[in-house]
């Protein structure tokens, strides 16, 4: 028996779909994972695993203690820092054989003297992390314990932007700089892989589009959903016209009618967003959410399908007809924020 109030479904074999999707497009060469932020919120030990066992070997982490923890579980496989040293001992990184991706001139001087491998992120134009040109010390062109160079582009979504062959040429420009020929080099993440097989270098990061997540750009006709978001009914209650629903009186009844109290609510990532104008599904049935979201429940109208339902019954939030871009569309963010806003209370079950 299951006792969550909400259950994150993951998809496993879409999960791997997806991979494969990618190496498709860069066929004879590398695709990464970007495991970062617990695989976008699905589970990073188990992103890391299931990829792992398809062919992949080369995943992107954010911090220093994300790296250490999948270490614990996982001795093989390239593991990279993209926050760089953030300013601590490098031998832990040599220890755990994890590769920091180096992004200011601080950083290099740090790791000058050292022989283990190191990555860095060239800035061509984010302005975020990473190193400018014209920081790039002469001596770093010829080093041999470099693994890799990337940069990110920064409107890959937007496959008109001028900007991003703007970015392109630019990076294209400091590669040629480089001697050491195993170095790799890398560009796209999962939206910049649609850009054209010049975007592609030796190696695509794709991180979103792994788990579902389209951006509503072609690779929506490539891509498998991977998660489905469901809850469990708490309560069914009948409400009389002129009643109140939720928090602060957002929502008032025109005529009587019967409710489900919803267990997930702000708590577990569901966005304020959608106060009086999201909905959850059941068996090909929407039902508009009432009121506010509070923080462990929401409240759904189910006045023209009450006898669909009973207590202890899960309904959906995100679906494989309702996914995770439709999500965000409402909220008025993108599907990173919705996946990796799913709190830890939300049982991951993998399928």
């Amino acid at each position: 028996m299951n006792y969550s109030s909400s259950i994150l479904e993951v998809n496993l074999k879409n999960l791997i779909h997806n991979y494969k999707v990618f190496k498709k497009f860069i066929k004879n060469k590398q695709v990464a994972a970007t495991i970062k932020a617990n695989a976008y919120g699905i589970g990073d030990k188990i992103a890391f695993s299931t990829l792992y066992k398809n062919g992949c070997r080369h995943f992107f982490l954010a911090t220093l203690n994300e790296g250490l923890e999948l270490r614990k579980s996982f001795k093989k496989g390239y593991i990279y820092i993209l926050n760089g040293l953030e300013n601590n001992d490098i031998n832990i990184f040599k220890i755990n054989k994890l590769i920091p991706i180096l992004n200011s001139k601080i950083e290099m001087k740090v790791i000058e003297k050292t022989k283990f491998k190191f990555g860095i992120h060239i800035d061509t134009g984010l302005n975020r992390l990473g190193i400018n040109k014209k920081d790039l010390p002469k001596k770093i062109y010829n080093k041999k314990n470099l693994q890799i160079v990337l940069t990110h582009l920064a409107s890959s979504d937007e496959k008109k932007n001028l900007y991003n062959y703007f970015q392109n040429k630019k990076f294209k420009s400091i590669n040629n700089l480089f001697k050491n020929k195993k170095i790799i080099f890398s560009l796209a993440n999962s939206m910049g892989t649609i850009l054209g097989k010049d975007f592609h270098y030796d190696l695509l990061r794709p991180g979103i589009s792994l788990y579902g997540g389209h951006y509503n750009t072609k690779l929506k006709k490539y891509i498998k959903p991977v998660v489905k978001l469901k809850a469990k009914i708490l309560q069914i209650k009948r409400i009389l016209k002129n009643e109140y629903i939720g928090y602060n009186q957002t929502y008032k009844t025109k005529k009587s009618i019967w409710i489900a109290v919803i267990g997930i609510g702000y708590g577990d990532g569901i966005s304020r967003m959608l106060n009086n104008k999201g909905f959850v599904y059941y068996k090909n049935h929407k039902f508009r959410i009432l009121g506010r979201i509070s923080m462990d429940s929401i409240t759904i109208d189910i006045s023209k399908s009450c006898k669909l339902f009973k207590i202890g019954q899960y309904v959906e939030i995100i679906n494989y007809s309702h996914g995770i871009d439709e999500l965000a569309k409402q909220c008025e963010t993108i599907s990173n924020e919705i996946l990796t806003s799913i709190s830890n209370r939300v049982q991951r079950i993998y399928k």
